[in-house]
């Protein structure tokens, strides 16, 4: 990505969103945003995209062994959860006082 603009996006970490394709798509539930990385366009959301990592011993992990953690997956995949609507909902930023707020498309709700 180009690295003149940094690309903004309605995510934010703490985030409830919901999957919209993918192997972990479900439009009823409702997931929490781990972390946003804008320079590759990807999040990562607790328990989806989980796979399995092989670590070999070292010193911190001394048995070593299969591990089992979530991977980051494209931000275009997801959708802002809208609790009033019990639904996914796109987003709009509007000012308010000086300060940007994101507002849910589908029922006008301030997201927190």
């Amino acid at each position: 990505m180009d690295s003149r603009f940094k690309p903004k996006f309605n995510i934010k970490k703490g985030d409830k969103v919901v999957v919209i394709s993918g192997d972990d798509k479900d439009l009823k539930k409702s997931r929490k945003v781990l972390e946003v990385f804008p320079d590759t366009s990807k999040v990562l959301i607790e328990g989806v995209n989980v796979v399995t990592k092989h670590t070999k011993p070292s010193a911190q992990n001394t048995k070593g062994g299969i591990l089992k953690l979530e991977a980051p997956i494209h931000i275009s995949n997801v959708l802002l959860w809208d609790a009033k609507t019990g639904g996914p909902s796109k987003a709009k930023r509007t000012r308010e006082n000086g300060k940007l707020i994101r507002i849910a498309k589908k029922s006008g709700e301030v997201i927190k």
